[in-house]
């Protein structure tokens, strides 16, 4: 059991996250949290011992705020459906004031629609990487389809939901970044598109990857290696060019990680 269930969270406007679950069923082989997992997802996903006990003393004291939920594993993950550690976590977080930015790549999240609205600032946002049904089944092994999360996000923003998109990870030769783009921006308030980007050979997520390119893809292996591990990439370069050229064609806000 972790001591502390809300932890200090890196990601810029956040003082805090929750990971309500520890792993991750989607199993998604591109998944940068694999590379220090506690657990080996495919056979144990963790949850918080006692949260209804434990996190309403961890909030007591703090200024209410925004808490980012969905960093290392998706809080309406599959498990989510019996367990109920997501909707706990948010209505402890509502009982005492605070809100939730949530990232998921499920359409559970609509089960909670009167939980955000309940709450003073809440967002609710999904990841998306492919427009290909069939591609995006070789990445992320058990993962809701596009169609569906894209369907979720647009019945939150009909709530009056503040809803965001991740086009992530932007794999290169293979997402097609623009295509995502027409799908999501007219459900989505702001859009973060993050490009793939690799440690080391020997990580965890690479492997696993890697892997999957090798089997489906393996003409596209060393191409993808190339500017995987290369962040000033004249790929990547491009890529930010066709962005920042279809800025002006969407309304939502495009922010752009590449």
């Amino acid at each position: 059991m972790r001591s502390s269930i809300l932890e200090p969270c890196s990601l810029k406007g956040f003082t805090y996250q929750l990971d309500p679950y520890v792993g991750c069923e989607h199993l998604c082989c591109y998944c940068y949290a694999l590379n220090q997992a506690e657990t080996d997802w495919e056979n144990a996903v963790l949850i918080h011992t006692n949260l209804e006990e434990r996190l309403p003393g961890e909030l007591a004291g703090l200024e209410p705020q925004v808490v980012y939920l969905g960093m290392n594993s998706d809080p309406y993950q599959q498990s989510e459906a019996v367990l109920y550690q997501t909707r706990t976590a948010l209505q402890l977080l509502a009982d005492q004031g605070f809100s939730a930015s949530v990232l998921t790549k499920a359409g559970l999240i609509t089960r909670d629609t009167a939980l955000f609205k309940a709450m003073p600032s809440p967002a609710a946002g999904i990841s998306v990487a492919f427009t290909d049904e069939s591609t995006r089944k070789c990445f992320e092994k058990n993962a809701p389809s596009t169609v569906d999360r894209i369907h979720a996000l647009k019945k939150m923003k009909e709530a009056g939901i503040k809803t965001y998109t991740l086009i992530c990870p932007v794999i290169p030769y293979i997402t097609d970044v623009e295509s995502l783009l027409e799908l999501v921006a007219p459900c989505s308030d702001e859009i973060w598109v993050y490009k793939m980007e690799m440690n080391t050979v020997t990580d965890p997520n690479w492997q696993k990857f890697s892997s999957v390119i090798d089997l489906y893809y393996p003409h596209l292996l060393g191409k993808i290696r190339e500017v995987a591990f290369s962040p000033n990439h004249d790929y990547w370069r491009k890529i930010t060019k066709l962005l920042e050229n279809m800025q002006s064609k969407f309304g939502s806000n495009i922010i752009i990680k590449v």
